[in-house]
């Protein structure tokens, strides 16, 4: 791992270095190591040679060490001194560095820290130029930095350090612009931005190294181990680790700067007491007590082994499995993060280098490297191949079909949303996009539009991208045959009734640009009409592509707008969500916080005051709810909920543990490496496979090598069939404690005891959960009710949703949990969403109304292969229309001969 902590004040750093960086006590008996300055703006300067606290706290004060001059030409008192660039093993790591009788570990570690901060010198160092009125940023090249190995972790709770191989290295804010041959401040944006690059580089280096001398490594989720130090110890040796996560688990502490924030400050004083030779005696004794608990002979593993042979893995394995992971949720991507990926997914394999994966990325010609904004970014030949088609499908379909009416008819609609409808109603072109923002009456102008169509003998089939959207909302607003995509998409019989006949998509802002290929594909197999509805400013799609933006944007389909809102009852609170939905972020921001929306909270209790708000909302007979922008932020935000309902007398006295599923969100690149696999997770079949039926449960009981073993209840063993990714989902099983009055989520389409259908999303009211957790849960409609035994699995608390699920519901009264802990989750998609969910009232909690602002000004829009190649390619717009206008002349003939057997119904 590394982190990068920055330090803004002199006093800061000075105070730093004393506690935490400098040895003391004869190098703290000897657990750390002499500091040693490095860098090549190092060099330049003569500063090198061992770190002294003179040297440190001149640099900290923007003074040379050597003469007393003023490093950089600016000084002032609150500035970024440096920044803390610190680089952890992993633990097993540090435990056979412990029992090593040499430091050929502490070499390897030592070597890799040195190269990967040298390719962060190379390559991140910059510089601002502001001469001569310019205002960019020059590649320097240089830095200095002190640079401290440290072999043990801070003590816990007054107990002996663990061993805890890492090193620190304080890059001081200095660098040479050899262009104006003077030091000069640095920007360290570029590293920051890449940090997972050079975390991923600095990993797959240590790796190799290790096994180079011989060791076994086996990939993580995060970095690697070493095979055959047992789980128990490297627990066991992890106080540290485990205190921060307690602490920011009691705190609410998500965000990874938050989180080094919190180790520093309760990093704990130094021991010195014992020598490393003493601390190894402990170590080893205590290795050998959980030895003897755990059985077996555990200590052969943890010892210097001989050389063992690798299996090759081909660069292009690696690179392959990058572009699938992060290609299946966006259309454009980072090259150093498809690159950080393609090296972790290469450890434990030190026969591939990080060379060849580099200049296999580099060479591979489905990748299509561009620069955008000084960054080098990249999509695929699949990707642009997909977004053509579906451009230039729904582009040929202009002017394809005969109108269903030549003059609109009359309609029970005003403003934009009569003019909307007779867009749809008399349009020839095959596609159609209305945009309606959040709580325009989307829902009345369709009750409206499907009569007329109808009346022209015409059969209108309805879905949506969710169950809940389709099976759910749209079938309780009188569309009783309301569909999925998926089963569209899927459906042969649903297909082929779309023959000359109308398709509306609803919630089409969530469509992937794959789901909606195919189902223009589909359309126009079947010459059928279809509708788009939805809002390209709320949530896209999970997969790739925000489709309904790229059809509006770069295809040219005509959009009806319809941006009137009708749900908020207040002027105030609509005037704040009509900015909103026109990108207008502060001015819906201000025109909240005037009003008193945005509440101060306290970042210690953030959820405190939420709760008791919406307990009253409640009381008072009002729907409520409550919304969060991350998952793991709302579950905190649900336990404050079920405390102060439980005060209320709303829940009851009592907890019940019922299992609860929560999907691990592989992606299918993810599910084909049997590395990421764990004991325990839960494996469900979508579809057939050999030895398992659709819908059958099984648990990871063994990980072999590239073997996953499966077992269902009745003690069946199956091999996990990884390159069938796309037939199962994968989750972890955990408690879930409820109670009577509990509101809870279906979170998988599934089936009660009684055979009765529950849709993805469905919320339900616990009316009892009986002492073996047996589950009695009402619909919202007050009369369905659903039996539900304790191992069901697919449920979760309902108190607070994250901003993607609430989308498309509507209540009185809204509450939002905003703390700093969720702004990387924040942008104007998100926050536009969250607050348009109420009628009367919205309220917005926070600890940081500046930065909360700065997020929510952030579009959020996933940039598409297309918008991304047509800025820096004017020849994509005429290979576009190359292909509308190749596409369009057999579509037109086949047109043609259909509208002449159909026009009886015009």
């Amino acid at each position: 791992m590394i982190r990068m902590i920055q330090s803004t004040s002199a006093a800061h750093a000075q105070a730093y270095y004393t506690s935490s960086l400098s040895p003391s006590d004869y190098y703290t008996n000897d657990q750390e190591l002499p500091g040693q300055f490095t860098g090549k703006l190092a060099d330049r300067l003569g500063i090198t040679g061992d770190v002294t606290k003179e040297a440190f706290f001149a640099l900290t004060e923007n003074r040379n060490p050597l003469n007393g001059t003023a490093l950089t030409p600016v000084t002032k008192d609150e500035r970024t001194i440096g920044y803390d660039i610190n680089f952890h093993c992993p633990k097993s790591v540090s435990i056979l560095h412990a029992l090593a009788k040499d430091d050929h570990i502490l070499k390897a570690f030592e070597k890799s820290v040195w190269k990967t901060m040298q390719e962060m010198e190379a390559d991140g160092a910059q510089t601002r130029v502001r001469i001569g009125g310019a205002d960019t940023d020059r590649k320097t090249g240089e830095l200095l930095w002190a640079s401290f190995t440290h072999l043990t972790a801070r003590p816990v709770d007054g107990s002996l350090p663990d061993p805890h191989l890492h090193a620190h290295c304080f890059v001081i804010n200095a660098t040479w612009d050899d262009v104006e041959k003077r030091v000069k401040a640095c920007q360290f944006r570029e590293i920051q931005r890449d940090m997972p690059y050079y975390q991923a580089r600095f990993h797959k280096r240590l790796a190799d190294k290790l096994q180079d001398l011989g060791y076994d490594v086996k990939k993580t989720d995060k970095a690697f181990e070493i095979d055959g130090v047992p789980k128990e110890i490297i627990a066991y040796f992890s106080k540290r680790t485990d205190e921060i996560g307690r602490i920011a688990k009691e705190k609410g502490i998500t965000d990874a700067k938050a989180l080094d924030a919190l180790g520093a400050r309760t990093r704990a004083a130094k021991q010195t007491g014992l020598s490393m030779d003493e601390l190894k005696a402990v170590w080893k004794a205590e290795m050998q007590d959980i030895s003897t608990v755990i059985g077996g002979n555990q200590g052969k593993p943890l010892r210097f082994a001989r050389a063992k042979e690798t299996q090759t893995t081909v660069a292009k394995q690696s690179v392959r499995y990058a572009l699938h992971h992060h290609f299946e949720r966006v259309s454009v991507m980072p090259e150093r993060r498809l690159l950080a990926t393609a090296y972790h997914h290469a450890i434990g394999n030190n026969a591939t280098s990080l060379d060849q994966i580099t200049d296999h990325f580099k060479k591979d010609d489905q990748i299509i490297h561009v620069e955008d904004r000084g960054r080098m970014v990249c999509t695929t030949q699949e990707v642009l191949q997909e977004e053509r088609r579906m451009v230039t499908l729904a582009r040929a379909g202009v002017g394809q079909l005969a109108p269903l009416y030549q003059e609109a008819p009359a309609l029970a609609l005003d403003g934009q949303a009569l003019t909307a409808a007779s867009h749809a109603l008399t349009t020839a072109d095959r596609v159609t996009i209305i945009r309606g923002v959040a709580g325009a009456g989307k829902t009345t102008l369709l009750s409206a539009l499907v009569p007329s169509i109808e009346k022209k003998g015409k059969h209108v089939t309805t879905v949506a991208p969710s169950a809940n959207a389709s099976r759910g909302t749209l079938r309780e607003q009188g569309f009783k045959e309301a569909d999925t995509v998926s089963r569209l998409l899927t459906d042969k019989d649903m297909q082929a009734k779309l023959s000359d006949q109308v398709l509306i998509v609803d919630e089409a802002g969530l469509l992937g640009t794959g789901q909606a290929l195919r189902l223009l594909e589909i359309a126009t197999e079947q010459n059928a009409q279809v509708i788009f509805v939805g809002d390209t400013r709320q949530h896209s799609a999970v997969t790739r592509g925000d489709a309904l933006r790229i059809l509006n944007t770069v295809g040219g389909i005509q959009t009806a707008e319809v941006s009137k809102i009708y749900r908020q009852k207040n002027g105030n609170y609509r005037a704040a969500v009509e900015f909103l939905s026109q990108g207008k972020a502060k001015e819906g921001f201000d025109k909240l916080d005037n009003m008193g929306a945005i509440k101060d909270v306290d970042p210690l209790a953030p959820h405190v005051e939420l709760a008791k708000d919406y307990v009253a909302a409640l009381k008072a007979g009002k729907s409520g709810l409550v919304i969060s922008p991350t998952r793991q932020e709302g579950e905190k935000v649900t336990t404050a909920i079920r405390v102060a309902l439980r005060a209320a007398g709303m829940l009851g006295k009592r907890d019940i543990a019922v299992t609860r599923f929560s999907n691990l969100n592989f992606t299918e690149a993810a599910k084909s490496d049997w590395r990421n696999y764990k004991e325990g997770q839960v494996i469900q079949f979508s579809q057939n496979v050999p030895g398992a039926r659709k819908g059958s449960q099984w648990t990871v009981k063994a990980i072999g090598e590239k073997d996953v073993t499966i077992e269902n209840a009745g003690g069946k063993a199956l091999s996990l069939p990884c390159d069938r990714a796309n037939h199962f989902a994968v989750f972890q099983k955990n408690d879930l404690a409820l109670s009577k009055g509990d509101v809870v989520r279906i979170t998988h389409n599934s089936f009660d005891k009684r055979d009765k259908r529950l849709d993805n999303g469905t919320v339900l009211h616990v009316v009892s959960v009986s002492d073996r957790g047996d589950m009695i849960l009402r619909h919202a409609d007050g009369k369905t009710q659903y039996k539900l035994g304790k191992e069901f699995g697919h449920i979760e608390h309902a108190h607070c949703s994250t901003s993607h699920g609430s989308q498309g519901c509507t209540v009185d009264r809204v509450f939002i949990a905003q703390n700093a802990a969720t702004f990387p989750a924040t942008d104007l998609k998100q926050f536009y969403v969250s607050v348009s969910r109420g009628r009367e009232a919205v309220t917005v909690y926070t600890d940081d109304k500046a930065t909360l602002l700065e997020h929510a000004s952030e579009m959020g829009d996933r940039q598409s292969a297309l918008e991304l190649l047509s800025a820096k390619d004017p020849h994509i717009e005429y290979v576009l229309l190359q292909e509308r206008n190749a596409y369009a002349k057999p579509e037109q003939d086949k047109s043609a001969a259909k509208s002449i057997t159909s026009e009886k119904h015009y």
